[in-house]
């Protein structure tokens, strides 16, 4: 697949490579940002992983994932500061925004799964606000009447003021393991669909560090 994307909007960004959907997205920062994400992720990666090892447990259990999380939004948000972006906090979380995008960093799985697999258990309300806010606009512009009240609808679809009305989400969505790293890295616009699971309005696949 080419770097711009195929005729369902799923591409390949390679190394060295910087897609159209890219530039339209981060303009003049698209060339380093492609490049630095998958750097950013490894290391996160490498600083939950000395975090639990550091622990002395034979498991990592929640630590590494924990670690991890809050790892990947400070490696961003400094790309972010670097660029002459922005960091903006949202119920106590720090995210990157770059040319008016927001980027939502998101571990779907530990194993290498594919990423048509990714699913939100449980999704909190901010974060389906989020989505419905921020995200790509929902292929029918009609609302499923047996998913959400006229009440409900409005609320998920209301901007937040702390990242900016007019701010865009780019889903950066991964695998990864304590042992073995990123797997797999993808990026575009997503869609939370009222079951967990992820529709794509775009999604282009990073190479991962050390994959």
């Amino acid at each position: 697949m080419s770097a711009s994307g195929d005729g369902n909007g799923h591409g390949n960004s390679g190394s060295g490579t910087t897609s159209s959907w890219a530039r339209k997205k981060f303009g003049k920062d698209a060339a380093r940002l492609t490049a630095a994400v998958p750097e950013r992720l490894h290391r996160a990666h490498l600083r939950a992983q000395a975090g639990y090892k550091a622990s002395g447990l034979k498991r990592p259990g929640a630590s590494y994932g924990h670690t991890l999380g809050d790892a990947v939004r400070e490696e961003l948000a400094q790309e972010a500061e670097e660029l002459g972006g922005l960091v903006r906090s949202l119920r106590g979380k720090d995210y990157a925004v770059i040319n008016d995008h927001v980027l939502f960093p998101f571990k779907y799985d530990s194993r290498p799964v594919p990423v048509e697999q990714a699913r939100m258990k449980d999704a909190s309300e901010v974060r389906r606000r989020l989505f419905g806010a921020h995200g790509p606009e929902e292929q029918d512009a009609i609302f499923p009447a047996d998913e959400y009240t006229t009440e409900e609808y409005d609320r998920l679809h209301e901007a937040f003021e702390e990242l900016g009305r007019t701010a865009k989400l780019v889903s950066l969505f991964f695998t990864c393991d304590p042992e073995n790293g990123v797997h797999s890295i993808h990026w575009g616009e997503a869609r939370l669909e009222p079951d967990g699971t992820f529709s794509w309005a775009h999604r282009e696949e990073l190479p991962a560090v050390g994959a």
